[in-house]
């Protein structure tokens, strides 16, 4: 899938040298989003290019990162990091850049800072207790153009023993002094996650957790969660007041249960909502969303964001998650478990790494799902203003699109009388699934006793829910399914099943465009028609060229069998062997399918191509097609084999290596289009798209 980045879509404005604060946050939470944070918090080397695998992950995330960076960089600040090819670098150049300017500012008659800050960033205590000494007032003096102090600069330069030295020369007041931003030290120590320096500031003075910053007015757990540092947020929530957060003080709670959503971090989202279930509704300043709004862009977080293979789905049930893991109502318990290093590397060898990973999705599962539970709770208490003022109908939206089909089903439960409102364009859910192309969600409309009323109604155009069937999907959905012939027959079925739940008076009701269903899909299609038409086209062309290469080979074979023949009876000399019979089978079966395989291919290639032709038609023509093919090249591998032991005497030591080598390239070839054969006989032969056995959910 194709995406075109903007950098408007990522960030309000381009990094200046005053708004790095605002822009890393809003680059953070993007990257959140699009999972590439870990590329920024790992701290392990890249992998080598010898890592195929692992190192094309990695380079495609690092190049979606940096384009990401660069795009939204002002023109001067892209000249200093063009040169760059590594995300993690280019970020911490640029907090480097932006936190600490070169050049400090020099009051007049002041003792200049040069030197204590120099001592301070090289962790030399000697000098700098030597100047401080002789300059009392420079302990809280503003010794950067940032106005930042020598406890601030050593914070940035990351000296835990340097920052302990100079705590004890502060008084608990001195602790709160804060930079031209508003950031108090312990501000700074959200910007790189520094654990130990936060917790012995917060031993010596705790009502720095509630001291916020000037311009955003951002509480410290806040900073510390959107700049993805885990471990100190929970540290600094598990101090924080709850009244700090609640909305009527500001936004820092809804943008903080934001950010826990979007980094998974759901034992904070789920304690913030039991303790003020208002904040699910919230908004902040930065993007006018909800938590709400942000779970529903989650897909991953649930388990219809998650395909996985039969063994993993296996695993996952029988993997049990304990009820105090999704009831987290301390979570300050939490970040002592996180201390507990030994206990944890014992519970993770016990594990595989896969079974590892199913745990921990299982459990951002049930806590995803507890936390819209509680969600829930508040939608069903909301009156229809706080329905527009939240947005829950556009968090439908995004729902819907993203495909989250727990989401949108308990939503709606909790408050049925979302199903009746529309959007802008008089659009109800069930019209924007048909959009969506999301089948399990519009499938639960087979479990409402409202069925008829929702399929029967139009939009400010006039059309009706099968017009909206006949357009192209507005999401991405058809990128995941392999081939322009696929496509199409997904397209036609999304357009036959719609019209099988509607009366068959709406088949032919026409729009605001005087235009059937029908001619709408004509219309509409026409591209990814002639597409599907190439595709089914080139891929019979191809796979006639090797069915009748076999053909050929397999019909020279039956002539000129292994060892020849007996010159008085004109019988082959390997007719009474049984490879010999083996050979003869093998030989006829591969002949046969393979004059199947191109006489389907030939009826492909001459076809009329119609809509309805996608449909059966064609695809099990294909199916045929392929399905002989396959056979017919098993089938002379094992004459090839077994001619080969007739020759070769049996002399396995000789045989085994030649067929094996002989093996890979036909290996290839069906490992190669098998996958494209599955795909198409369960589009074509499975049990639909919708589930028409939906029970009754309301």
């Amino acid at each position: 899938m194709t995406t075109n980045i903007l950098s408007s879509t990522i960030v309000l404005e381009a990094l200046r040298d005053d708004n790095y604060e605002n822009w890393s946050a809003c680059i953070q939470n993007y990257f959140l989003a699009q999972d590439l944070w870990d590329m920024f918090e790992t701290t392990t080397e890249p992998p080598k290019p010898e890592q195929v695998v692992e190192f094309k992950g990695w380079r495609k995330k690092n190049a979606a990162a940096l384009h990401a960076i660069q795009i939204s960089c002002g023109v001067e600040i892209l000249s200093k990091i063009k040169d760059i090819s590594s995300a993690k670098t280019v970020w911490y150049t640029l907090a480097k850049l932006m936190c600490q300017p070169p050049n400090p500012k020099v009051e007049p008659n002041n003792p200049g800072y040069s030197a204590l800050k120099e001592a301070l960033q090289s962790a030399d205590w000697e000098t700098a207790t030597d100047f401080l000494k002789h300059h009392p007032n420079s302990k809280t003096a503003k010794i950067t153009t940032l106005g930042k102090t020598a406890l601030h600069v050593s914070v940035a330069a990351g000296h835990l023993r340097i920052v302990e030295e100079l705590m004890e020369l502060f008084s608990e007041d001195e602790l709160e002094v804060q930079d031209n931003n508003g950031n108090t030290a312990l501000m700074e120590t959200t910007y790189r996650g520094q654990y130990k320096m936060a917790e012995r500031m917060l031993r010596k003075n705790k009502k720095l957790i509630r001291i916020r910053s000037n311009g955003d007015r951002y509480l410290p757990v806040v900073k510390a969660m959107r700049y993805g540092h885990i471990k100190l947020a929970r540290y600094l929530y598990s101090l924080t007041p709850l009244e700090d957060l609640v909305p009527e003080n500001g936004t820092s709670g809804t943008t903080l249960c934001k950010a826990a959503i979007f980094s998974k971090t759901f034992d904070i989202a789920l304690d913030l909502i039991r303790h003020c279930p208002r904040l699910a509704l919230a908004t902040d300043g930065a993007t006018p969303t909800s938590p709400l709004h942000a779970l529903a862009s989650m897909p991953s977080a649930f388990p219809s964001g998650n395909r996985l293979v039969f063994w993993k789905r296996w695993i996952s049930s029988c993997i049990h998650i304990q009820s105090s893991e999704t009831n987290t109502n301390e979570v300050h318990l939490i970040v002592h478990k996180e201390d507990q290093e030994s206990q944890s590397d014992v519970e993770k060898t016990n594990r595989s790494s896969d079974t590892e990973h199913l745990y921990k999705m299982k459990l951002v599962h049930e806590q995803s799902h507890e936390l819209l539970r509680l969600m829930c709770k508040e939608v069903s208490n909301s009156y229809q203003d706080e329905m527009h003022n939240g947005e829950i109908y556009s968090v439908i939206h995004c729902a819907i699109k993203e495909g989250i089909f727990e989401f949108v089903r308990d939503v709606l439960k909790a408050n049925p009388d979302l199903l009746l409102l529309r959007d802008e364009n008089k659009r109800n859910v069930f019209m924007f699934a048909v959009q969506c192309r999301q089948a399990k969600i519009f499938s639960l409309v087979y479990g409402l006793n409202l069925k008829n009323r929702m399929l029967n109604t139009r939009d400010i155009f006039k059309n009706k829910i099968l017009h909206l069937a006949g357009m192209p999907p507005i999401s991405s959905g058809l990128d995941r399914i392999q081939g322009a012939a696929l496509q199409m027959q997904r397209e036609v079925q999304w357009f036959k099943e719609v019209q099988s739940v509607i009366p068959p008076r709406d088949s032919e009701v026409v729009n605001r465009d005087n235009k059937t269903p029908r001619e709408l899909f004509i219309e509409q299609h026409k591209d990814l028609l002639k597409e599907g038409e190439k595709w089914m086209k080139d891929t019979a062309n191809s796979c006639t060229v090797v069915a009748a290469l076999i053909l050929t080979i397999m019909f020279a074979a039956a002539f000129t069998v292994p060892g020849g023949n007996n010159q008085g009876t004109g019988l082959p000399v390997f007719f009474n062997k049984r490879l010999f019979m083996l050979f003869m089978v093998s030989d006829s079966l591969s002949l046969f399918s393979s004059v199947t395989s191109v006489l389907m291919f030939l009826g492909i290639l001459t076809s009329r191509y119609t809509e309805e032709d996608f449909l059966i038609y064609l695809p099990t023509k294909m199916i045929i097609g392929l399905s002989t093919l396959f056979f017919s090249i098993a089938a002379m591998m094992i004459a090839f084999s077994s001619g080969l032991l007739l020759i070769l005497d049996e002399q396995s030591f000789m045989v085994i290596p030649a067929i094996c080598f002989a093996s890979i390239p036909v290996a290839l070839f069906v490992l190669m289009q098998f996958p494209l054969l599955v795909d198409m006989f369960i589009s074509t032969y499975g049990s639909g798209i919708f589930d028409r056995k939906m029970k009754p959910w309301l």
